[in-house]
């Protein structure tokens, strides 16, 4: 039997709650109603503190370790960040900036932020897609960008974003299905040797 697979999301929102983590949370949820997995939150903007000052990995807590360690090791990546002046938030870059630049390859990566408006929307595409091309991640094919008319007291409220939500889930299935085949290969392969 294989294992669950890790599911990750790391949302850039300074504060909570956040419109970041709640889209974060429900585009989890929609995986993890079509696929066996083990569903992990990384909230920047709880780690802060911690994170803000360090210029070395080497200089990180224990606490902010254990959440880049989580990143590097899901099998899927939910990404989340609100857009300021233009682009993810500069915590978000600077987490991104201590993952071990090999660390996502080939992961599957469902991009997604929050804006204040739908002028913003395509950061998605010119921001966060070719940071984590730099990766060699595997961006799915709909990002999911939420404005706050879409929330309601930081729940999804708006059909459109729900129904566009649910699109992208199902759109990345194929992936996340070739994700699991690739984690049984290697556990058959582990068992045989």
């Amino acid at each position: 039997m294989t294992r669950p697979l890790r599911l990750v999301a790391v949302s850039g929102g300074l504060q909570r709650p956040s419109k970041a983590a709640a889209l974060a949370e429900h585009l989890m949820d929609l995986i993890a109603d079509e696929v066996l997995c083990e569903q992990r939150l990384v909230e920047l903007g709880q780690l802060a503190p911690q994170l803000a000052g360090a210029t070395w990995r080497s200089h990180l807590p224990e606490t902010v370790e254990r959440e880049l360690a989580a990143v590097e090791q899901a099998d899927i990546l939910v990404v989340a960040t609100p857009v300021f002046r233009g682009a993810y938030t500069g915590l978000f870059k600077h987490f991104f900036d201590f993952i071990h630049q090999d660390a996502l390859i080939d992961k599957p990566v469902l991009l997604a932020a929050t804006g204040g408006s739908e002028r913003h929307a395509l950061m998605i595409d010119h921001q966060l897609r070719p940071l984590f091309s730099f990766f060699q991640a595997r961006t799915l094919p709909l990002g999911v960008y939420a404005t706050d008319q879409d929330f309601l007291d930081y729940r999804l409220q708006s059909e459109a974003l729900i129904q566009r939500a649910t699109l992208a889930v199902q759109r990345a299935l194929p992936l996340i299905g070739l994700t699991r085949h690739a984690q049984s290969a290697t556990a058959e392969e582990l068992v045989a040797a």
